[in-house]
C-alpha cells in the first residue's frame, strides 16, 4: 500500500527562520537534533501552522509571527510503500544560506529523493486564503485530533482529554460513511440536548413549550381574576389622589422654603465676604492717606517761601527777569566787544613788535651797520697804509709819481672815512616810519583798554542792581543769578503742582474711604436684615442657618419619601389601569395556547425520530467499539508494560469510563495518583495503541514529539524508544530532542533511524 509522507520543509518566514529547507526525511522514524534555540519547536509549530491554520495572536502566546513579514511556507510530501528498507544512506538538510550537510539516515529517503518523484505541496501564507496545494492529504483529520494525537510535548502528555470520545472517534473514522458515526451520535446528542433544554432562545424545545402552555393555561385562569383586581385598583386609585396632592403642596412649601434659606445663606455668605474685603479695603486706603501724609509733610520742608508767591506776582517777577536778563545781554555784549577790540588792538602792537620781519631787519641793519663801520675803517686804513710807503719811497726815490700816487691814496683814504662817516650818521626813513606805527597801534590798544575797563565796571554796577532787586523780590538765594532765579520759580511752581496734586489725591482717598464705609454699614445692615428675615436674631452666624437647612432637609426627606411611596403606588395603578382598559389578553392567549400544542406535537415527533437515530448509532459504534477498542487497550497495555520494563501491565476503562491502570502486583491506580514520568509514559502508549489502531485517520500526517522522553529515565526511555519505533513501521514519526541520549536510545531501537541536525 503507497502512502505520502512528509520528505522537506521549506520555511520562508517563520519566527526566527527566513528562506529555511530542512530535511529530508524518512518515512518511518525521524529525530531532528539539535541545541537549545535551535529551532525545534518552531519547527514542529510550523508543521502545524501550515496544515491547520497559524496560531491567532491570544495573550502572551508565541505566534511566530515576524515584525515585518507574513507567516508563509511549504511542506513537500512524497509517495512511499510501508515496506522498510534497512540499508543505510546519507540525508541532507538544508540551512538558510542553501548549505549542505550529510548525515546518517534512511536510504528510502534518499532513494526517493535521487529518483525525484512527484511532491506533492502544501503551502500556506495568510489563514484567509486558506491551505494552498492538495488539501485531501489532510482531509481525514481535523485540527483538534492533530493536537491530541499528532502533536505531542511533554505538557500534552500530562493527560488526553475526553479520552472515550477521543477513540471512538479515532476508531470509527474510517467507517465508511459520509460523517464519523461518532461525530453524527454527537451532533444528535445536541439536537436531542435541545429538544430538552431550557434556554429561552430554542423555541422547539419540549420543556420550553409544556412551560408556555402551562403558562398560557395559568394566564387564562387569571384573565377573570385580573378584572375583580383591577376594580379595586380603580378604587384605591381614587383615593390616592386628595393624598397625593396634599403632600405635594407640604413638599412645595418646604422646598421654597429650603431655598429660601440657602439663597439667603449665600447672600449672607457673599454678605460676609464683602464686609471682609470691604474692611480690609478701608484699612488700606487709611494706611495710604498716612503714607500720602507723611511724604508730603517731608516734601513741605524743603519748599522755599515762592511757594506762596500768588501768579500775579509770579507773572510780574518773571517779567522783571527776562528785562534784567535783557540789559544783563547787552552789558555782556558790550564787554564782549570791548574785549573783542583791546584784544585785538593789543595783538597788533604785540605783532608790530614781535613779528620775525622786524627782527630779521634789525638784525640785516646791524650786520649792514657792522660791515659799514669795518669797511669805512679798513679801507681807509688799508689806502692810508698804501699811500704813505708810497709817498716815502717816491720821496726817497725822488719820483713824483710814486710821490703823487701815495698821496692821491691817502687822500682818497681821507674822503673814504670822510663819506663813511657821513654814511654813519645819516637817519634812516623805513625806521622812522616803523617807530610811528608802534605809537599808533599802542595808542589804539590803549583806548581800547579803558573802553573795556568802562564796559566792565557797567556790568558790574548792573550785577550789583540785578542781585539787589532780586533780593527784594524774595529770590536772594539765587544770589544774582537770573538762571538760578528762574529755576527757583519752576520749582516753586512744581512744588504748587505737586501740593495741588496731594490735595487732590488726599481728597480721592477721602471720598472712597468715605464711599466704602458706607459700603461696609450698608453691607452690615444688609446682612442684619436678612438674618431678621429667616427668623434668625438671637444667633446670626451661618452655623445657625446651616442647621436650620439641615432641620428642613430632614423634614423634606421624610415627606420625600412618603410621597415617592404614594406616587409610585399612584404611578403603578394609573399604569396597570390604562394598560387595562386596552387588554384583549383572553383571545389572543386561546390562540397561542392552540399555536402551542401544534408545536409540542411536532417537536415531540422529531424527538422520537432522533431517539431513534442515537439508539441506532450507539449500537453501531459499540459495535465497532467492542471490536476495536479491547485492541487499543490491549496495545496500550503491552506498550505501557514495555515501557515500565514490566512495572505496569494494564490500561482499562472503569464502569464510568474512567481511565485506569494496574500494576505488577494487581494494584489499580487512577493516572492523578502515578509519577509524573509514568503518567506521561501511560498516556503516550494510549496515544501510541490508539494512533495505531486508527492507521486510516490522518494518513499523511506525521506524528511530530517535540521533547517527550525528558522527564523518563534510561531504561524507560529505551522502552518508549522501542514504542515509537514500533510506531514508526505504521507511521511517519518525527522526534525533536536536544538530549544526544536520546537519540542514542532512538538509534539502538531503530538503527535505520534518520537524523537530522540542525
Amino acid at each position: 500500500m503507497k502512502r505520502s509522507y512528509l520528505e522537506h520543509i521549506k520555511i520562508v518566514s517563520f519566527g526566527a527562520f527566513s528562506n529555511k529547507a530542512v530535511g529530508p526525511f524518512a518515512p518511518h522514524l525521524n529525530v531532528v537534533y539539535g541545541p537549545n534555540e535551535a529551532g525545534k519547536t518552531t519547527l514542529a509549530s510550523f508543521v502545524g501552522g501550515v496544515l491547520f491554520g497559524w496560531e491567532e495572536a491570544r495573550g502572551s502566546r508565541n505566534t511566530y509571527k515576524p515584525a515585518n513579514a507574513e507567516r508563509s511556507g511549504s511542506l513537500f510530501f512524497a509517495p512511499c510503500h510501508l515496506e522498510r528498507i534497512g540499508e543505510d544512506s546519507p540525508s541532507v538538510i538544508l540551512g538558510g544560506g542553501g548549505e549542505a550537510a550529510a548525515v546518517e539516515g534512511s536510504s528510502v529517503a534518499s532513494a526517493d529523493y535521487a529518483q525525484g518523484l512527484v511532491e506533492l505541496e502544501l503551502s500556506r501564507v495568510r489563514n484567509s486564503d486558506g491551505l494552498q496545494g492538495d488539501a485531501s492529504l489532510v482531509a481525514d483529520i481535523d485540527k483538534e485530533t492533530f493536537q491530541t494525537m499528532f502533536s505531542l510535548t511533554s505538557d500534552e502528555l500530562r493527560t488526553l482529554r475526553n479520552t472515550t470520545d477521543v477513540t471512538a472517534k479515532l476508531l470509527t473514522a474510517g467507517s465508511g460513511t459520509g460523517a464519523s458515526p461518532a461525530h453524527a451520535l454527537a451532533t444528535v446528542q445536541e439536537k436531542l440536548a435541545e429538544y430538552t433544554s431550557r434556554a429561552a432562545g430554542v423555541e422547539h424545545s419540549i420543556a420550553n413549550l409544556t412551560t408556555q402552555e402551562n403558562e398560557l393555561r395559568a394566564k387564562m385562569t387569571a384573565a377573570a381574576e385580573e378584572a375583580e383586581r383591577f376594580k379595586r385598583q380603580d378604587k384605591e386609585f381614587r383615593e390616592l389622589e386628595p393624598q397625593r396632592n396634599e403632600l405635594l403642596a407640604r413638599l412645595d412649601a418646604l422646598n421654597t422654603s429650603i431655598e429660601t434659606l440657602t439663597v439667603q445663606r449665600s447672600n449672607i455668605e457673599k454678605l460676609d465676604h464683602e464686609i471682609d474685603s470691604l474692611t480690609d479695603q478701608v484699612a488700606s486706603l487709611c494706611d495710604e492717606e498716612d503714607v500720602l501724609v507723611t511724604t508730603h509733610c517731608a516734601a513741605d520742608r524743603s519748599v522755599s517761601e515762592l511757594v506762596e508767591l500768588p501768579a500775579s506776582e509770579e507773572r510780574a517777577l518773571r517779567d522783571q527777569i527776562d528785562s534784567l536778563a535783557v540789559d544783563e545781554a547787552k552789558c555782556e555784549h558790550a564787554v564782549d566787544l570791548a574785549q573783542d577790540n583791546f584784544a585785538t588792538s593789543k595783538a597788533a602792537y604785540e605783532a608790530l613788535l614781535e613779528t620775525d620781519d622786524e627782527r630779521a631787519q634789525r638784525e640785516r641793519a646791524r650786520r649792514q651797520r657792522s660791515v659799514q663801520v669795518g669797511l669805512s675803517i679798513a679801507l681807509p686804513l688799508m689806502f692810508v697804509c698804501t699811500g704813505l710807503p708810497l709817498f716815502i719811497h717816491g720821496r726817497e726815490i725822488t719820483s713824483l709819481s710814486f710821490t703823487a700816487l701815495g698821496i692821491g691814496l691817502v687822500v682818497f683814504a681821507i674822503m673814504l672815512a670822510l663819506a663813511a662817516m657821513v654814511m654813519l650818521f645819516r637817519p634812516n626813513k623805513e625806521e622812522d616810519a616803523k617807530e610811528a606805527r608802534k605809537q599808533d597801534a599802542q595808542w589804539v590798544m590803549l583806548q581800547d583798554k579803558k573802553k573795556l575797563e568802562a564796559c566792565l565796571e557797567s556790568q558790574a554796577a548792573f550785577r550789583n542792581r540785578a542781585r539787589a532787586q532780586l533780593d527784594a523780590a524774595g529770590l536772594a538765594e539765587a544770589q544774582g543769578s537770573l538762571r538760578r532765579s528762574r529755576t527757583l520759580l519752576d520749582e516753586a511752581k512744581d512744588a504748587r503742582a505737586e501740593n495741588n496734586l496731594f490735595q487732590q489725591r488726599l481728597q480721592a482717598l477721602v471720598s472712597r474711604r468715605s464711599a466704602l464705609e458706607e459700603s461696609l454699614a450698608s453691607a452690615k445692615r444688609q446682612r442684619r436684615r436678612l438674618y431678621e428675615r429667616i427668623d434668625l436674631r438671637a444667633e446670626r452666624t451661618l452655623d445657625a442657618v446651616d442647621e436650620a437647612i439641615a432641620q428642613k432637609s430632614q423634614q423634606r426627606m421624610g415627606l420625600m419619601e412618603a410621597s415617592e411611596g404614594l406616587n409610585r403606588r399612584y404611578g403603578e395603578l394609573k399604569q396597570e389601569l390604562s394598560h387595562a382598559q386596552h387588554l384583549r389578553d383572553f383571545d389572543e392567549y386561546k390562540l397561542l395556547y392552540q399555536q402551542i400544542r401544534t408545536r409540542q406535537d411536532e417537536s415531540a415527533q422529531d424527538y422520537a425520530r432522533l431517539l431513534l437515530a442515537r439508539r441506532m448509532l450507539e449500537s453501531a459504534i459499540a459495535t465497532w467499539e467492542s471490536k476495536s477498542q479491547p485492541e487499543v487497550y490491549r496495545q496500550a497495555s503491552r506498550l505501557l508494560s514495555l515501557m515500565t520494563d514490566g512495572r505496569w501491565t494494564k490500561v482499562s476503562l472503569t464502569a464510568e469510563g474512567r481511565l485506569q491502570v494496574t500494576d505488577a502486583v494487581k494494584t489499580t491506580r487512577d493516572p492523578g495518583h502515578l509519577s509524573l514520568g509514568t503518567c506521561q509514559q501511560l498516556y503516550l502508549a494510549l496515544r501510541i495503541a490508539l494512533l495505531m489502531t486508527a492507521d486510516n485517520v490522518g494518513r499523511a500526517v506525521p506524528i511530530l514529539a517535540d521533547d517527550i522522553l525528558v522527564n523518563f529515565d534510561t531504561s524507560r526511555r529505551a522502552g518508549a524508544a522501542r514504542a515509537l519505533a514500533e510506531l514508526a513501521r505504521m507511521r511517519q514519526v518525527i522526534l525533536f530532542t536536544c538530549h544526544e541520549e536520546v537519540v542514542e536510545a532512538l538509534r539502538e531501537a531503530d538503527p535505520t533511524l534518520n537524523e537530522v541536525e540542525l
